[in-house]
């Protein structure tokens, strides 16, 4: 059976769809709620999946520096030059839709688990971001090869 840890960080950040009709197309803000979630088939030597202290401070460190307080925007998006200019901006690859900003915080979290003291095989499996009490999104890896259990 998988063993699981997750972190949980909220952060507030505006951005825009304006793509979509609606009040997305508007810039606005949320405060976001983020479960990054870490799955090994086994624990390590010190019966963790991962040093649950460093890796939840590279985690809210990363969030809070690029996300934090600030603009999620679009690569296409006519505003990111001039907020860009006059305040902390992100830029993402098509538009920042609550799904696009959880696929992004599970390749960076799974890019900050490389480094860190963990279990053979540990993975960020799946990141649950919520925008607003009532909307959500979940981006789920798919599950690795397993690693061989030792003798």
């Amino acid at each position: 059976m998988p063993h699981t840890v997750t972190v949980r960080h909220n952060f507030e950040a505006a951005h825009r769809i304006p793509v979509l009709a609606g009040k997305c197309e508007n810039l606005h803000g949320h405060s976001w709620w983020a479960e990054i979630t870490v799955t090994a088939a086994q624990l390590d030597e010190d019966g963790t999946v991962v040093e649950f202290g460093t890796y939840k401070r590279a985690v809210r460190r990363w969030i809070d520096e690029k996300l934090d307080h600030g603009v999620i925007l679009g690569e296409t998006d006519p505003l990111l030059p001039i907020l860009a200019a006059h305040g902390k901006t992100y830029m993402l690859p098509g538009w920042p839709t609550v799904e696009t900003v959880a696929t992004l915080l599970g390749n960076v979290c799974g890019l900050l688990l490389d480094g860190q003291r963990r279990a053979p095989g540990a993975y960020v499996s799946r990141v649950h971001l919520a925008e607003t009490h009532v909307n959500a999104a979940t981006w789920e890896a798919p599950c690795p090869a397993a690693a061989p259990v030792p003798a």
